[in-house]
C-alpha cells in the first residue's frame, strides 16, 4: 500500500510539472486576448531564436541577452532590452531595432541608415548561442563527475547521478562504438560519446520551457548540420586508403567506371548524402515533436470560441495528448541522440576499413594409412 501511494504520488507530481512545462505556450497564446488567433506566428515564435530568453508564464518580459554587431561604423555592444517591444536603440551615430514582421529583415537586428534597413555582421549572444553554451557546460561537469568518482573512489560503482551518466556512457561504448570500430574505438570514442551527450542535453532541455531550457536547439538545421559536417570531415579527412580506393575506384566490372564513371559518380554522391541524412533526421524529429506539442496547445483556444462546454472538453483532451507526447518526446530525445551516434560510427567505420582480409587457410590434408 506505501508503494501504491508512493507511485500515485509521483505520477501526480509528473502530471503537475508537465502541466507547467506547456503552460508558458498557453499563456502566450492567450495574450493575444479576443483577437483572433495566429498559430503559425506563434509556433515559429516559440520554436524560433531570439535576442532575449523568455520569462516563464509571461512572454511579455524576456531576460535580456548581449548584442554584439559590426555596423557602418565599426563595433556597437549593448543588452538586448534596449531594443525589445519595437524600441529603438541609439549608440553613436548608428540606431538599431528589431526589425517588424512586414520589415526587410523580420525579426532581425536591423541598422537604420538614412531611413533604410541595414543588416549588420551579428555576433550577438541570442538565446540559442546561450543555450550551446549550457548544454556545453552541462556536458563537461558531467563528465568531469564521473571522471572525479573513480579518481577517487577507483572502481567503486557509483549511485544516483553519476552511476546514470556511467551506464550511458558505457551502453553507447560498449554497444555501439567498440563492437562497430573495433582496435579503433578509443581513437574515436571521445568525439562520439561527446556528441552523444551533447544532444541528448541539448533534446532535454529543449522540453524544459523554464530558463535555462526552452531553446530548440536540435530543431534548428544549422545546429544538427554543424554536427553532420563534424562527422563529415572525420569520415572523409580520416578515411585510409582503401576507402578513398573504393570510392573513386571501386571493384565493380570496368565498364560501370570507364569510359564513364557511373559507379565513382554514385559513390562520390553518396559521400554527400550521407551527412545530409543525419542533418535532416534529428532536426525534422525533434522539430516535429515540439510543433506538435504547441499546436495541441493552441487547439484550446482554436476551439475556446465554440462555447465554455466545447472548452472544457478540448482542454482536457489537450492537456492530455501534450502530457503524452512529452512523455514521447523524453523516450525520441534518447533515441535520436543514440541513432545519431550509431550512424556517425557505421560512417567513420566505412572510411577506416583497410581491405585487409585473413588469408585463406587450405584445408588440411587427409593421412592414408
Amino acid at each position: 500500500m506505501p508503494m501504491l501511494k508512493g507511485a500515485i504520488h509521483k505520477l501526480a507530481t509528473f502530471i503537475v510539472i508537465a502541466v507547467a512545462m506547456i503552460c508558458p505556450a498557453v499563456a502566450s497564446a492567450s495574450s493575444e486576448g479576443e483577437s483572433k488567433i495566429n498559430p503559425k506566428e506563434i509556433i515559429f515564435e516559440h520554436l524560433g531564436d531570439g535576442y532575449g530568453w523568455e520569462v516563464p508564464f509571461n512572454h511579455h518580459v524576456r531576460i535580456p541577452l548581449p548584442i554584439i554587431v559590426w555596423g557602418q561604423d565599426g563595433l556597437h555592444c549593448f543588452m538586448s532590452s534596449k531594443v525589445d517591444h519595437g524600441k529603438s536603440y541609439t549608440q553613436g551615430n548608428a540606431t538599431f531595432l528589431i526589425s517588424p514582421k512586414d520589415g526587410e529583415y523580420p525579426g532581425k537586428l536591423v541598422e537604420i541608415v538614412d531611413g533604410k534597413e541595414y543588416r549588420p555582421w551579428d555576433f550577438s549572444i541570442t538565446k540559442n548561442v546561450c543555450a550551446l553554451f549550457i548544454a556545453v557546460i552541462l556536458v563537461i561537469w558531467s563528465v568531469l563527475a564521473v571522471a572525479r568518482w573513480h579518481k577517487t573512489m577507483g572502481h567503486k560503482a557509483p549511485r544516483k547521478f553519476v552511476g546514470a551518466m556511467e551506464s550511458l556512457i558505457t551502453f553507447v561504448y560498449d554497444g555501439v562504438i567498440k563492437p562497430t570500430l573495433g582496435a579503433k574505438a578509443p581513437k574515436f570514442a571521445p568525439y562520439l560519446l561527446t556528441v552523444f551527450l551533447f544532444i541528448l542535453f541539448m533534446n532535454l532541455l529543449g522540453l524544459i520551457v523554464v530558463f535555462p531550457g526552452g531553446a530548440n536547439l536540435t530543431g534548428n538545421i544549422a545546429v544538427t548540420l554543424v554536427l553532420a559536417l563534424i562527422t563529415f570531415f572525420i569520415t572523409n579527412f580520416m578515411g585510409t586508403k582503401h576507402y578513398w580506393k573504393e570510392i573513386l575506384w571501386p571493384d565493380v566490372p570496368l565498364w560501370l567506371k570507364f569510359p564513364i564513371p557511373i559507379m565513382p559518380l554514385i559513390e562520390i554522391f553518396g559521400v554527400f548524402t550521407k551527412p545530409a541524412a543525419l542533418t535532416v533526421r534529428l532536426f525534422a524529429n525533434m522539430m516535429g515533436g515540439h510543433m506538435i506539442v504547441i499546436v495541441l496547445t493552441l487547439l484550446i483556444f482554436i476551439f475556446g470560441a465554440m462555447g465554455a462546454a466545447v472548452a472544457g472538453a478540448t482542454t482536457v483532451v489537450s492537456v492530455c495528448f501534450s502530457v503524452f507526447m512529452l512523455l514521447i518526446d523524453v523516450l525520441v530525445s534518447f533515441i535520436q541522440a543514440y541513432v545519431f551516434t550509431m550512424l556517425s560510427t557505421l560512417f567513420i567505420s566505412f572510411g577506416q576499413e583497410d581491405g585487409h582480409h585473413e588469408p585463406h587457410k587450405p584445408a588440411p590434408q587427409s593421412t592414408k594409412n
